[in-house]
């Protein structure tokens, strides 16, 4: 996808709708974090150096408060988690690790300096940047922005992206279809999948299997930041949407991978418009968003470097392919994440097994067999 760029165009959101978005500017730490050396644990704030001994207790700390004396040799200082250091202090020992007779602490064991404490700044240093552009914005990205005090970010615009589906077999999903018909799942999926990778999808028409239908669709398409269609990308009689975009000018950067399913996808460029023709089979559709129209939604939502969601996890049982195209197959990868099933299927039309997947199984081109308790690849939708 390194043809595909950034839309670089920016709006500010309300920090409650940043969620998802990917964020346009560099956020700096408005003070230091912590702003004091922070204790991490409840006990006491002591000199490492009078330790093992029994101190003084001269009084205590909580989170929220400050105290107004320096600790002195022999000295210690009661303090919760999440309290300033008093000054002098250069260490905590957890309360567990104590024993209190009257005004003196008993500790029995020595601690370095710096001990369950977090210093001044140790998170992030005033001034400096704690999140980049080009980041997407989840619930830890919401707390720094928050954190920091801002009620408002610049993220970069959502693009459009038109969703198209080809084909005389085709019908909305509010009809009833004949028994050689089939209802428009395609759309839906894409619309799906489009908007978990950060866009507005907008379903266009369904286009018939002639010329003026699919030209006409195909037109209003690239009024969205990308196109993605569904099914005429084949080599049949009927199948005439890389046709319709040769008349377009198009540049094809690919009209075929090596995967299976999905090997007739097309990508390419109409002037400045990208575009995506998947395959028509369900499953097809599914595997080839994943793989390449999610990056260039990322990417034209200004993600710089997309990543495809590869794991590794060990078979369950025995596994075989036929070589020569890379398959991702639907499978069942365990609540741990440590094991992989494949999930039977009837072939690139059977939605329903995806359905019941909840992973893809990765079988490299070049390698005809796996047993059970082997390492593969796995894809994560």
């Amino acid at each position: 996808m390194r043809e595909v760029r950034s839309l670089n165009a920016t709006e500010q959101v309300s920090l409650c709708d940043a969620a998802g978005r990917v964020i346009a500017e560099d956020v700096a730490a408005d003070r230091d974090y912590p702003p004091f050396d922070r204790s991490a644990r409840d006990g006491f704030a002591i000199r490492a150096a009078d330790l093992p001994g029994a101190l003084r207790v001269i009084g205590e700390v909580r989170a929220g408060a400050m105290f107004d004396r320096a600790v002195a040799a022999g000295e210690a200082v009661e303090i919760m988690t999440g309290a300033p250091m008093p000054r002098g202090a250069d260490a905590v020992v957890m309360v567990e690790h104590t024993r209190r007779e009257g005004d003196r602490v008993i500790i029995e064991r020595s601690v370095q300096a710096g001990d369950n404490f977090t210093p001044r700044g140790a998170e992030a240093e005033r001034g400096k940047a704690i999140l980049r552009a080009g980041s997407r914005i989840g619930f830890a990205q919401i707390a720094v922005l928050a954190m920091t005090g801002r009620e408002r970010v610049t993220v970069y615009r959502r693009p459009r992206v038109a969703i198209l589906s080809t084909g005389d077999e085709i019908v909305d999903l509010r009809e009833q279809p004949r028994e050689f018909e089939i209802r428009n799942s395609n759309a839906w999926s894409i619309a799906a999948q489009a908007r978990s990778a950060g866009a507005i999808a907008e379903m266009l028409p369904i286009a018939r299997d002639h010329h003026e239908s699919t030209r006409e669709l195909i037109a209003r398409g690239f009024e969205a930041d990308l196109l993605v269609i569904s099914g005429g990308v084949s080599a049949g009689k009927y199948d005439i949407v890389e046709r319709v975009l040769a008349e377009f000018g198009a540049q094809f950067f690919f009209d075929r991978v090596l995967i299976q399913p999905g090997q007739p996808a097309v990508f390419g460029r109409v002037r400045e418009k990208f575009f995506f023709g998947l395959p028509g089979n369900p499953v097809s559709t599914l595997v080839t968003f994943e793989l390449f129209a999610r990056a260039a939604i990322e990417k034209l939502s200004g993600i710089e470097e997309p990543a495809l969601p590869l794991t590794r996890a060990k078979l369950s049982r025995d596994f075989r392919h036929k070589t020569g195209l890379t398959r991702f197959l639907p499978a069942r990868l365990s609540a741990e994440g440590s094991t992989i099933a494949p999930e039977p299927w009837q072939g690139s039309g059977d939605i329903s097994a995806v359905a019941r997947s909840n992973a893809f199984l990765v079988a490299d081109s070049d390698r005809e067999s796996w047993s059970a308790g082997e390492d593969i690849r796995v894809l994560i939708p």
